[in-house]
């Protein structure tokens, strides 16, 4: 049975341009996938039910974004399959990874080559954005730049560098943190190649390290041995190195108590290499 590879994905930068009259914030950023994954296995039934078999403890399963994603592809394709699907999990909830977008993203994939559905990518992108504003860059499977509120999606090739991501002792909820009256929601807009010539930040950062202290007692150790930065709303923060080898000298001074992991950039996402070489 194959392991299908739901990746995290970096936010390398995040800016808010504007709220929306609807609440929404236009935003600006910048997606790239690592090889570390959550990795899903999908047995296909002759029946039409759904069941995910390693439920989370914290999420009812009719709301998780992997049963979700295989019932509104069901849907759309009025299919007569089912599946059974586990989840090994270990990317962390709350980090800013993206790991429950990138299994929503990896059941539509992978669902749609098994029940032999026949999608385009851009239809199955479709599909995702009603799941969620970052689904469709993990369907699409290339680094991004991503505008409008994440869904206006422009292919980039940042440099594959080696990442340090540190897992910090908290869950923050990106709801409280868009939310926030301290949030800057009026940045200048910038262009790709401003971004990929060192310009950016994430507008996110001091609004969680002031309300999230194990987000800022990381990036202040982090700084030490590099330039700190946080994905999305956090929790996680990261830092890149050149090598695999300065990655993992950090990694081994990290704190007692402290978790993480080193991850390699990709900006080819493992679900789309996965899928390429089944279609060999």
């Amino acid at each position: 049975m194959i392991d299908w590879p739901a990746p995290a994905k970096i936010n390398l930068f995040l800016h808010i341009t504007k709220q929306r009259d609807d609440g929404y914030h236009e935003l600006q950023t910048a997606f790239q996938f690592l090889d570390y994954c959550d990795y899903l296995q999908f047995e296909i039934t002759e029946d039409a039910s759904i069941d995910l078999l390693t439920p989370i403890a914290s999420v009812d399963n009719d709301s998780n974004l992997i049963v979700r994603a295989a019932r509104m592809l069901q849907q759309h394709i009025n299919g007569d399959q089912g599946a059974k699907i586990r989840l090994n999990k270990q990317l962390p909830m709350g980090g800013g990874l993206g790991g429950g977008s990138s299994n929503a993203a990896t059941t539509l994939v992978a669902l749609n080559h098994l029940w032999h559905a026949g999608l385009t990518i851009d239809e199955l992108a479709q599909i995702g954005l009603v799941l969620g504003a970052d689904v469709p860059v993990f369907v699409r499977g290339h680094a991004a730049w991503a505008e409008g509120v994440g869904e206006k999606l422009t292919e980039i090739t940042p440099p594959e560098l080696w990442y340090v991501v540190i897992i910090p002792a908290c869950h923050v909820s990106t709801a409280e943190i868009f939310l926030s009256p301290e949030l800057t929601r009026d940045c200048e807009p910038i262009t790709i190649p401003r971004f990929l010539s060192g310009e950016g930040r994430n507008v996110c950062e001091q609004v969680v390290k002031r309300n999230y202290p194990p987000v800022s007692e990381a990036m202040d150790w982090l700084k030490q041995y590099a330039k700190p930065r946080m994905t999305g709303t956090g929790a996680c923060v990261f830092a890149g190195f050149e090598s695999q080898e300065q990655a993992q000298k950090v990694m081994t001074n990290l704190p007692v108590g402290w978790h993480g992991f080193v991850a390699k950039a990709c900006n080819q996402s493992p679900l789309i290499t996965c899928i390429i070489k089944l279609k060999l």
